[in-house]
């Protein structure tokens, strides 16, 4: 557990909620401590690091209407950037998954990688309050602010993708790599969004982020989600 503490720069006074927060519902299953996982850490610590990423857009974008600042932090909460987060701080390595979960991909996975950086989040809120809290998210993730507080205004597809469909579900997009081709310094990626079971675009593109931006862009401009919110 060390690794992790001193990665993020926080000590846990209270370890067990370090080990809460690693804990995937797979393990849980098989040990059958059905209580001792990290989906409650999870939905404390999506609280926590909404109100932590709202109060630093509020600071940084004074000029901004509620709308703006809305989307931005719909940039930084999103799965795909709390997945980012993770990836940063190698938090996959850490896990504590179960046999068939660790076996099928478990420390890659998306879904993973950001239900666990939410219930690291919910942990030293609890463990240390929300200044620990607000530091570890501030001071591990500043360069993804930054990104925001260069380009506020930043043509965002796979963003205003996610916006508009969680207006319907809470669901997110996801985006999968379907097929590459051409030598590594000339590769075309193409990659394709889902949603709800539904098939919403392809994109392709010269790196894996290029491709998910040019799929969601046709996403957006098909919309084949229309009557969803009917059931049509």
């Amino acid at each position: 557990m060390e690794t992790i503490e001193s990665r993020i720069g926080y000590h846990f006074a209270n370890p067990l909620l370090l080990e809460e927060a690693l804990t995937h519902p797979s393990l849980a299953y098989e040990t059958k401590r059905q209580r001792f996982d990290n989906q409650r850490l999870e939905y404390l610590g999506d609280a926590v690091i909404q109100l932590i990423f709202t109060h630093e857009l509020f600071h940084l974008f004074p000029k901004f209407s509620e709308g703006k600042l809305t989307k931005l932090r719909s940039r930084l909460v999103s799965r795909e950037a709390l997945c980012r987060f993770a990836e940063t701080i190698k938090l996959g390595h850490h896990l504590r998954l179960g046999k068939g979960e660790d076996t099928s991909g478990g420390r890659e996975r998306p879904s993973n990688l950001a239900d666990a950086l939410e219930a690291l989040a919910g942990a030293i809120y609890l463990d240390g309050g929300l200044d620990p809290a607000r530091a570890f998210i501030l001071n591990n993730f500043a360069h993804f602010i930054e990104e925001i507080a260069r380009e506020p205004g930043e043509n965002n597809p796979k963003g205003e993708l996610q916006e508009q469909l969680q207006a319907l579900t809470p669901s997110s997009p996801s985006y999968r790599i379907i097929s590459q081709e051409g030598p590594d310094h000339e590769k075309v990626f193409v990659s394709e969004v889902t949603w709800e079971g539904l098939k919403l675009g392809r994109g392709e593109g010269a790196s894996k982020k290029e491709a998910e931006v040019n799929a969601a862009s046709v996403a957006l401009k098909e919309k084949r989600w229309a009557g969803f919110e009917t059931g049509e």
